[in-house]
C-alpha cells in the first residue's frame, strides 16, 4: 500500500493536467504538451527545459529514488523485474509519455521521454530500458503508423496497464535486420505467422508484441510487414537469457507457431515494415543514448562523494591532482554526451533530419558510459569492486549500450554514409 501511495502521489504531480483535467478540458490537457516549445526570440542552451519537462525530470528522479532504488539489488540478483515496479511505472504515468491525453497518456514531448529514461537509468538501467522500449519504440510505432482503430484499441491499454515489446531481431538477422525469416501467409481474413525472434526486450512480461515478418521472401525487404499480436493469440515466450548486465530486464526468445493474426492487425501498410523499423530505430537510438547518459551520471554521482570522504596519506583522494584530472575529464565526457543526446531529441521534435545526430549520440554516450563506470570502480578501489556498492552493477550494465539498437560499428557506418552524402 505504501508503494502504491507513493506512485499515486508522484503521478498526481507528474501529469495533473494531462491525467485528470485533460479528460474534462482539452485546453488543460494541452497544457502538458510541449512538443512545440515557445522559446522566444533568443536561442537557448540545450539544457534549457520547459516547466513541464523540468517537472517530468524532478518527478521521475523522485520515483527512481523512492520506488526503484530499494528494489535494485534484489531484482538484479533474482534477474527478475519486480511486478510492483512495472505497475508503479504505469501508475506514475510513465508508460504513455507522448501518448495523447485522450488516449490515456501524458501528451508530453519527446524530450520529456528522454529525460525520464535518463533519470531512471541513474538508478537502474534495467528499469530504464523497459520504459524506453515501451515509449520510444512501441508507443511511437502505434502513434505514427497505426490505423485509428488500432490506436484506439491499443494506446489506452499501453498507457495504463499493458507492456509492449518490439520483435525484429532473429538468430540470423541482427545487424542485418532485414534478413529475417519469419513468415506471414495470408489466409482469407487473417495471417498465419511462423518464426522465432531473439533477444526481445520486455518479452517476459509483455502483453503486446510488434512482430516483423515477411509476406513474401522473394520481395526482399519490400515484403517485410509489421503485425500487432496479443500474447493471448498464441505467442510463446522462451526462457530468459542469462546476461552480463541489465539482468532484471527480460530478454527472451519469442516463438510464433501457426499464430493466427486478424488482417486488420497489420500495422501500417503491407510491405512497409522495413520503413517503420528504420525510422523508429533512429528515434530509439536517442533513447539508448539517454539510458547510457543516465548510467554514466549515476555512476559518477555515486563516486564523487566518496572521493571527498576517503583519505589516504593524510589527504582526501579527491584532492590529489591525478584524481582531479580524471574526474574532470569524465565530467566533461558526460556533459558532451548529454548535449549530443538532447540535441538529437530537439532535432527530432523539430521534424528535421536527425539520423546522423541520433547515431552520434548513441555511439558516444555508450562509449562514455563504459569509460565512466570503469573509472568509477577504480576510484572507489576495493569497495567499488564489491556488490555492496552499486557501481559494479552499473559497470556490468554499460556494455549493452554498444550492442543493442545498432552496434557501435553500425552507428559509425550510419554516420559515415550520411557524411559521404553531405560532402560528395
Amino acid at each position: 500500500m505504501l508503494f502504491r501511495a507513493t506512485a499515486s502521489a508522484i503521478r498526481s504531480q507528474l501529469r495533473p493536467a494531462a491525467a485528470t483535467l485533460g479528460r474534462q478540458s482539452p485546453a488543460l490537457g494541452r497544457a502538458f504538451s510541449v512538443t512545440a516549445r515557445t522559446l522566444g526570440d533568443s536561442p537557448r542552451s540545450l539544457n534549457s527545459l520547459s516547466e513541464d519537462e523540468q517537472m517530468m525530470r524532478d518527478m521521475v528522479s523522485r520515483f527512481a529514488r523512492e520506488v526503484v532504488q530499494p528494489r535494485v539489488t534484489a531484482m538484479d540478483e533474482a534477474e527478475q523485474m519486480d511486478a510492483e515496479v512495472i505497475r508503479g511505472l504505469f501508475d506514475a504515468g510513465l508508460m504513455g509519455i507522448e501518448t495523447p491525453v485522450e488516449q490515456g497518456g501524458a501528451g508530453a514531448s519527446f524530450t520529456s521521454a528522454i529525460l525520464a529514461i535518463e533519470e531512471l537509468a541513474k538508478i537502474d538501467p534495467s528499469v530504464s530500458v523497459l520504459c524506453d522500449v515501451h515509449n520510444t519504440l512501441v508507443n511511437t510505432v502505434f502513434r505514427t503508423y497505426a490505423s485509428r482503430e488500432l490506436q484506439e484499441k491499443y494506446l489506452p491499454a499501453l498507457a495504463e496497464r499493458s507492456l509492449g515489446c518490439f520483435c525484429l531481431s532473429e538468430a540470423s538477422s541482427g545487424s542485418d535486420a532485414f534478413a529475417l525469416q519469419t513468415r506471414a501467409e495470408l489466409h482469407g481474413d487473417h495471417y498465419v505467422i511462423n518464426g522465432a525472434k531473439m533477444w526481445i526486450t520486455n518479452s517476459g512480461e509483455a502483453d503486446v508484441f510488434l512482430v516483423f515478418a515477411t509476406v513474401d521472401p522473394a520481395l526482399g525487404y519490400r515484403g517485410i510487414t509489421c503485425f500487432v499480436i496479443d500474447r493471448s493469440m498464441g505467442v510463446q515466450v522462451g526462457k530468459k537469457e542469462r546476461k552480463l548486465g541489465i539482468r532484471a530486464s527480460s530478454t527472451c526468445q519469442v516463438t510464433l507457431d501457426d499464430v493466427r493474426v486478424p488482417r486488420e492487425n497489420v500495422l501500417g501498410e503491407v510491405g512497409k515494415g522495413y520503413k517503420i523499423a528504420i525510422e523508429i530505430l533512429n528515434e530509439g537510438r536517442i533513447g539508448i543514448a539517454a539510458q547510457m547518459l543516465g548510467l554514466a551520471q549515476g555512476a559518477f554521482d555515486h563516486a564523487l562523494p566518496y572521493l571527498f570522504q576517503r583519505k589516504q596519506f593524510g589527504s582526501r583522494i579527491g584532492d590529489f591532482q591525478a584524481m582531479q584530472h580524471q574526474y574532470a575529464q569524465i565530467a566533461t565526457d558526460i556533459e558532451a554526451a548529454r548535449l549530443l543526446t538532447y540535441n538529437a531529441a530537439r532535432l527530432k521534435e523539430e521534424g528535421v533530419s536527425f539520423a546522423k545526430e541520433a547515431a552520434m549520440a548513441k555511439l558516444y554516450a555508450s562509449q562514455v558510459a563504459e569509460r565512466a563506470s570503469s573509472k568509477v570502480v577504480e576510484w572507489m578501489g576495493g569497495v567499488g569492486f564489491t556488490r555492496d556498492m552499486p557501481v559494479e552493477k552499473l559497470y556490468r550494465d554499460c556494455k549493452i549500450g554498444a550492442i543493442y539498437e545498432g552496434t557501435s560499428n553500425i552507428q559509425l557506418q550510419t554516420i559515415a554514409k550520411i557524411l559521404a552524402k553531405e560532402y560528395q
